[in-house]
């Protein structure tokens, strides 16, 4: 069974950084796209980016782009969400997840695409 474990969220200040790594063990980690998604106390998960699984292409949801970076580190098995410019609107539960099926583009954005998902770690920044 592969598993997920997200780590790195907090409570931090407007402005500051966070990095969230998602290590995921028991599985074909080289072969899976990663993507990371979050949810908003009483609101549906939305994508935030994705890498593909060669780690070429990478896309972001238009509110973090230039201040989020998606990367991954095959040797780990481990993928980050480095977040720098932390804003309120940020505030949500921020959720990894792994799609073995080889698939690239736009479907990496939404969430019916992913097999396997992480628990989940709370980011909260205050204003």
């Amino acid at each position: 069974q592969v598993q997920l474990v997200e780590s790195g969220g907090g409570l931090v200040q407007a402005g500051n950084s966070l990095r969230l790594s998602c290590l995921v063990s028991r599985g074909a980690f080289p072969r899976y796209a990663m993507g990371w998604f979050r949810q908003p106390k009483g609101k549906e998960r939305e994508f935030v980016a994705a890498i593909s699984w060669s780690g070429e292409d990478i896309w972001y949801r238009d509110s973090v782009k230039g201040r989020f970076t998606i990367s991954r580190d095959n040797a780990k098995n481990t993928a980050y969400l480095q977040m720098n410019s932390l804003k309120p609107e940020d505030t949500a539960v921020y959720y990894c997840g792994a799609d073995p099926s080889g698939a690239t583009g736009w479907v990496l954005q939404t969430v019916e695409e992913y097999e396997y998902w992480g628990q989940g770690t709370q980011v909260t920044v205050s204003s």
